[in-house]
């Protein structure tokens, strides 16, 4: 039996709360907000319920202020759940008009870390360690086409154009879609992948035959493979698309192509990578291989 999500529990264990989080996953659908954004502030904002068991809305000042205080403490460098449990709390508070508690969320600002980039020695041994082709084909295509967790799992089969070489990713966070080149190292991965694995659908299956791989799943792969490598940088899947945008901008790949393989909004989140570049030429196919 799968272990249930932390929204699941918080429902379970505050009645009320599962009226509040169907709201609040309403209002942001319609929105047009992303899946990814919608689930990260729904877990901080659960876990929060869960620890107090209660309805956020019912908290003091003083319970709420001690929680983010322990967040921002345990969350150091990135903050990341702290950031998503603010964000989540300034819509909920804002959506239930709660003023009093609104007023007193903290501000926050924007983080100017730049982003954790491997090696191309490391991206080749990371490519390499998996035992299962499947793991070395998903990491593969992460990195050579600079994809978004979230645009691994929703790839199909028949996003592959083989003949082309080019992966067809539909609505990516921004409700996009484009196109993005593929490696023929890692078209030879894939097709060797599929006749091994047969997945129907997805391209990635998860544990359930015919469902897509999760995040988790992905996640727990990736932590793996790097304590196989003994990589010390702490890095997750993510680092692979950063590294992706890095060195193809080593490779002399101008800001506006980048920005637009990358499918980002703005020209200046894909500016970040142009300061951890080292100017040197490399050849990504290289790092492609399967046997």
């Amino acid at each position: 039996m799968s272990r249930k999500s932390y929204l699941e529990q918080a429902c379970e264990a505050v009645p009320e709360f599962k009226t509040i989080s169907e709201k609040f996953l309403r209002k942001y659908t319609i929105a047009g907000k992303s899946e990814s954004c919608t689930r990260n502030y729904l877990m901080q904002i659960s876990k929060m319920a869960l620890y107090f068991k209660c309805s956020p809305l019912e908290l003091s000042i003083d319970q709420m202020e001690e929680y983010l205080f322990q967040i921002r403490q345990n969350e150091k460098p990135s903050m990341s759940s702290f950031k998503h449990l603010v964000y989540g709390l300034r819509t909920m508070f804002s959506m239930f008009k709660n003023e009093t508690l609104y007023l007193a969320l903290p501000p926050v600002s924007r983080s100017k870390a730049l982003p954790v980039v491997f090696s191309r020695p490391e991206v080749k041994l990371v490519l390499k360690t998996p035992k299962l082709l499947k793991h070395r084909v998903l990491f593969a295509i992460a990195y050579d086409c600079g994809l978004r967790i979230s645009e691994v799992i929703n790839l199909k089969i028949t996003d592959i154009d083989f003949d082309r070489y080019m992966v067809h990713v539909r609505q990516s966070k921004h409700k996009k879609d484009r196109y993005v080149p593929v490696s023929p190292l890692t078209v030879k991965g894939i097709r060797q992948y599929l006749e091994t694995s047969n997945p129907q659908i997805w391209l990635f299956n998860g544990k359930v035959r015919g469902e897509q791989i999760s995040r988790e799943g992905i996640r727990h792969a990736f932590r793996g493979c790097i304590k196989k490598t003994g990589i010390s940088k702490k890095v997750c899947i993510h680092t692979l698309r950063h590294s992706y945008a890095t060195h193809l901008l080593e490779m002399g790949l101008d800001i506006v192509s980048l920005k637009n393989q990358l499918g980002h909004a703005d020209i200046a989140t894909t500016m970040m990578y142009l300061h951890v570049v080292f100017t040197v030429p490399h050849d990504l196919l290289e790092l492609f291989r399967f046997n």
